[in-house]
């Protein structure tokens, strides 16, 4: 067996500002990821990387990454079990890692004629899968139309990302919208300080129409001694993010969040992400399934491990304009992994 591997970048034009704490973008290149067998290039493995800006990642880099991982023997590859190691060894980044792993995956399953479930030895996904939605930081008074625009009344989970400076405004413009529409905060690291977190917890309590379903790690990662002092005084379950990455310390996490949002791209690999998910509940804490800016191959990619989380959160899809792939659809905020592809094409 000779296996063949490429990876190339495609730009992903998007369909409105994706604007969050720390950076704000139109577009976004992501890489895809390929495998094939030189005896049988019929079958064909594909997985998408969406490289993060919070932990360095950038397109070429990956690119440079991938070519040193051809040189350093990636082609020789022969198992699941010899990937993750020579992976282990060279230590790529995050999302490229999954990239890869999904690849091989993907492709294992379509050359044995299993699901990916199967091959991963998880529950297959449900039909359809209920996802949040985001609505983006923006000016407040653009909310009302926003909301209009894209249909978020159709999306039982809804996710607002929010700062400092408009928070508040963002949350009473959506609420006047949507009122009584339980919501995720995602503040992704835009406080340093607990307690003025708490204040503005505080004082969004008061507004009409607010249910909140989480809050998403409102402070950065590397405070956690502020993490472990809010726990038991937010009004509201506390879920980690950038907090947990491809490695964590669960019984140390369990004494600072309710719940962990694990994403494939962070966690490297279907199977670590699988661990981590395992080890959040096994630590009695919640589950909660996210994603990057991706198209439906990364989602599709995601919704294969749905079954192990509480909340879904996998609409990034939806942020790109002419999404290319068509591998997942939505309906009413209901998600369904499309059945039977093989290739997703150029």
């Amino acid at each position: 067996m000779s296996l063949i591997w490429n990876l190339r970048a495609r730009e992903l034009p998007l369909r409105y500002t994706w604007k969050i704490s720390r950076n704000a973008s139109t577009s976004k290149t992501n890489l895809l990821a390929s495998v094939t067998d030189e005896a049988a290039p019929a079958t064909t493995g594909w997985g998408e990387a969406a490289p993060n800006v919070r932990y360095g990642e950038t397109p070429a880099g990956l690119l440079t990454e991938f070519d040193q991982l051809v040189r350093a023997g990636l082609p020789a590859v022969r198992s699941l079990e010899e990937l993750e190691e020579f992976l282990d060894e060279q230590a790529p980044a995050h999302a490229l890692r999954f990239g890869l792993e999904s690849a091989y995956v993907h492709w294992l399953a379509r050359s044995r004629g299993q699901s990916v479930g199967q091959v991963l030895g998880v529950p297959a996904p449900a039909a359809h899968v209920p996802t949040a939605f985001s609505l983006p930081i923006m000016e407040p008074g653009a909310v009302a139309a926003f909301v209009r625009e894209q249909r978020m009344d159709r999306f039982e989970l809804l996710k607002i990302k929010v700062n400092q400076e408009s928070g508040y405004d963002l949350l009473a413009a959506l609420t006047r919208e949507l009122p009584g529409r339980p919501l995720i905060i995602d503040g992704n690291e835009a406080w340093t300080d607990a307690d003025r977190l708490l204040q503005f917890l505080e004082k969004v309590q008061a507004l009409p129409g607010l249910r909140v379903r989480l809050l998403e790690q409102p402070l950065p990662a590397a405070c956690a001694p502020d993490y472990r002092y809010l726990r038991p005084r937010s009004p509201y379950p506390l879920f980690a993010d950038e907090s947990v990455t491809d490695a964590a310390d669960f019984a140390d996490v369990a004494g600072q969040f309710h719940g962990v949002n694990m994403k494939l791209m962070k966690a490297g690999g279907y199977r670590n992400g699988i661990r981590l998910l395992e080890q959040t509940r096994a630590h009695g804490l919640q589950t909660m399934l996210g994603c990057m800016v991706e198209t439906s191959l990364g989602i599709w990619s995601a919704l294969q491990v749905s079954p192990l989380a509480d909340v879904c959160d996998l609409d990034g899809f939806l942020i790109v304009r002419d999404e290319p792939f068509g591998l997942v659809r939505e309906e009413n905020g209901l998600l369904s992994a499309q059945a039977g592809w093989t290739d997703i094409g150029e």
